[in-house]
């Protein structure tokens, strides 16, 4: 697929940063096209997002006090993004971490430039590099996790892919926290976990359907429409007020153990307000149902009244997903439920999960990661390794 439009916004953010999108040709289609629909939106609207003025560039560093160097440590010091100082920074982190987990010994004088040496430099660099290519941009334009990606836990975490007896192939960035991802024109959930028992839970939506699905002239993406829920009740909370966050329907779930705070799962249901409703029918048909990961994520379930937000009426109907069985449902009409049973496409409704578990095998001990997927939508779960 090819979008030039999309392009040409992206070397127009290149080159001039967040005043690019927020004044200029952009702003102007922006506030053309939504006011040729009904919109208020003005120029003063995109000015109060965008900070004015030059920008002094703050340095960014590294503690480096290992290889037997202790207090006699160096800091480097480099430009920040989007300079690639960052990726120095990264290597040398990592290096030292690679001491610390004991993959790679103090080096003595004579093993300069050794083989194991520079094995130990070049991973790191890699390392570094795959972080450097997908993180570094213009700082205007995007928020750069600098602080994330130079923690000492990120570092270890990363460390941890260092083979001292091989160089590895296939080197991805990592995600020092749940990073933005590509839009899309639905809502995406991912979970990720890696080996030393990290886990990531992410979501993302440009909101309903396409996003409002209006596209500024000539800039090659779509408008969100988030504000659609916001409440017209001017004595609501969550009344309509300009420069105001409304409510938000995406929410990403992990869980932990009670017992020691270790993780559980990392889970997520896409699907509008019918987010909450999964996240509790998925956990508890993991842990009172006692339902395998596939389970739970396959059983049938229920959505109430989904259409009631979205529409600003009153729906007491209760939908119920074909599969459930004649004595449930028999069950909830004697209780008074206005019961609809959908089927087909309209199942659609009750949502699209994703899951990652944790856990340790009960006789030797070693952590356990499996993971399923909602066959009501594309995706997959997979092990990369």
């Amino acid at each position: 697929m090819r979008n030039p439009t999309l392009a040409q916004t992206f070397r127009v953010l290149g080159e001039q940063g967040k005043a690019g999108f927020y004044s200029g040709r952009i702003a102007r289609e922006i506030i053309n096209v939504t006011k040729d629909l009904g919109g208020v939106l003005t120029e003063e609207d995109l000015q109060h997002h965008m900070e004015m003025g030059s920008e002094m560039a703050e340095p960014i560093s590294v503690q480096f006090y290992g290889q037997g160097l202790g207090d006699d440590g160096v800091e480097l010091w480099e430009q920040p993004p989007n300079g690639q100082g960052l990726v120095a920074l990264l290597a040398l982190g990592i290096i030292q971490e690679m001491e610390k987990q004991g993959k790679v010994p103090v080096f003595q004088p004579q093993d300069f430039n050794s083989a194991p040496y520079l094995h130990a430099i070049i991973e790191a660099l890699r390392l570094a590099f795959a972080d450097g290519s997908w993180y570094i941009t213009d700082p205007a334009t995007a928020k750069i996790p600098v602080q994330e990606l130079l923690s000492p836990e990120y570092l270890a975490q990363r460390a941890t892919l260092f083979d001292p007896t091989k160089a590895i192939r296939h080197k991805d960035h990592g995600t020092p926290f749940s990073s933005p991802a590509l839009q899309s024109s639905d809502t995406v959930y991912f979970a990720v976990s890696d080996s030393d028992g990290n886990a990531a839970s992410f979501i993302n939506s440009n909101y309903d359907g396409f996003g409002s699905g209006i596209v500024p002239k000539g800039c090659g993406f779509t408008l969100q429409n988030r504000g659609c829920n916001f409440s017209l009740d001017s004595f609501h909370p969550n009344k309509l007020e300009p420069r105001k966050r409304p409510y938000h329907t995406i929410i990403p779930g992990m869980t932990t153990n009670l017992s020691d705070g270790s993780l559980h799962s990392a889970f997520g249901v896409m699907g509008g307000f019918m987010q909450p409703q999964g996240h509790v029918q998925v956990l508890l048909g993991l842990v009172v149902g006692k339902l395998g990961l596939q389970e739970a994520l396959d059983a049938p379930r229920v959505c109430i009244a989904s259409r009631m937000m979205e529409e600003g009426v009153e729906d007491w109907t209760v939908s119920v997903e074909e599969g459930m069985s004649e004595e449930t449902i028999a069950g909830l009409r004697q209780l008074g439920h206005q019961v609809e049973i959908l089927r087909g496409w309209d199942r659609s409704m009750f949502g699209r999960g994703q899951i990652i578990r944790y856990s340790q095998d009960p006789v030797e001990g070693i952590p356990i990661w499996s993971g399923a997927s909602d066959p009501r939508g594309d995706g997959a779960a997979y092990a990369a390794i």
